[in-house]
């Protein structure tokens, strides 16, 4: 499936200029301040989409099923690099499609524990990218929404079930976060809209002191559905990415998404110009980011510590 907003790309094209194969999990609804980051790094390559690269788009449209055919369909294409993003499973969909052709990954989780690369310093095969780190941030998360709720004692956690692995590393990390904090953590598995809906109304009844949503594809494409519900049943929320607090949620804690993506599309203008991914370190995300809606917290009855905001990368009023 061709990309929604974007035109079909013909071997003509591909006979002049190079075309990247981006295979992404989600789709491109709330993808764009990511694709701005990635064309940024592109653009600090040397690199114009439409100009001297093409970029052939495939979403899975949170069908993770749909992401090995996807991937597949890409390599048919030639495409002179894959980028895959949107999570661990496009990276293995598209590993598993090609040993050959170059792919640039942004993944939340530990690339070398998936058996992706090698090492972080020299990853050996033909993948590299950057970590994102979000999902081993969960300690941190919990430690700031003390400040906004100091007597927290009961947290639950949404994790997407559709996405079984990532889904139980989830579980572990919060689990332990929870443990090593002296929380209660109920970890609630939800993979559609009518879940999220029927979980909120559980939630309503068992009063949590917080919802954790783990950072997930599938969750970012429901987000104002999350920042609704969380309003209508006055549950303070708590996210890994800017794009929650940006629909109305309470606040989030993680890595600077848009600068990850720019990273990767630096990776992916040097990957053009004839650099090896077996030779390109791992990129470590180094900026976090706390954002905080303080509208959302004066409808929760919450007072945010003045050194909370000053602390803040972003305070959306």
């Amino acid at each position: 499936m061709a990309g929604v907003l974007e035109p079909h790309i013909s071997y003509a094209q591909q006979l002049t200029i190079p075309v990247v194969g981006f295979l992404g999990a989600v789709s491109p609804d709330g993808f764009g301040e990511r694709m701005r980051g990635f064309r940024q790094g592109l653009k600090e390559a040397g690199l114009s989409e439409g100009e001297n690269v093409l970029i052939d788009y495939r979403w899975a449209e949170n069908q993770l099923d749909r992401l090995p055919a996807l991937a597949a369909d890409l390599v048919r294409k030639r495409v002179a690099v894959i980028v895959a993003t949107g999570g661990t499973a496009p990276v293995i969909a598209a590993k598993a499609a090609t040993a050959t052709i170059p792919i640039v990954f942004t993944i939340p989780e530990d690339p070398v524990t998936f058996g992706l690369v090698a090492n972080l310093s020299r990853p050996g095969g033909n993948l590299t990218g950057v970590n994102l780190f979000v999902g081993e941030l969960m300690s941190k998360r919990l430690e700031l929404f003390r400040e906004i709720v100091p007597g927290i004692a009961r947290v639950a956690v949404f994790v997407n079930s559709a996405n079984a692995a990532r889904a139980e590393l989830q579980v572990r990390e919060a689990e332990a976060a929870g443990a090593a904090l002296k929380l209660q953590v109920q970890i609630i598995k939800v993979a559609s809209a009518n879940e999220i809906s029927t979980a909120f109304v559980t939630l309503a009844k068992d009063r949590p002191d917080a919802l954790f949503v783990s950072p997930d594809p599938f969750f970012i494409g429901r987000r104002a559905q999350l920042a609704t519900q969380a309003a209508r049943h006055a549950i303070p929320t708590s996210f890994s990415t800017r794009d929650f607090p940006e629909a109305g949620g309470l606040m989030s804690y993680g890595t600077n998404i848009v600068d990850a993506y720019r990273q990767a599309g630096v990776y992916t203008g040097q990957v053009l110009k004839g650099a090896k991914p077996a030779d390109m370190p791992v990129v470590q995300a180094a900026k976090f980011e706390l954002v905080i809606n303080v509208e959302t917290a004066r409808i929760l009855g919450l007072a945010i510590p003045s050194t909370l905001l000053a602390r803040a990368d972003e305070v959306i009023e």
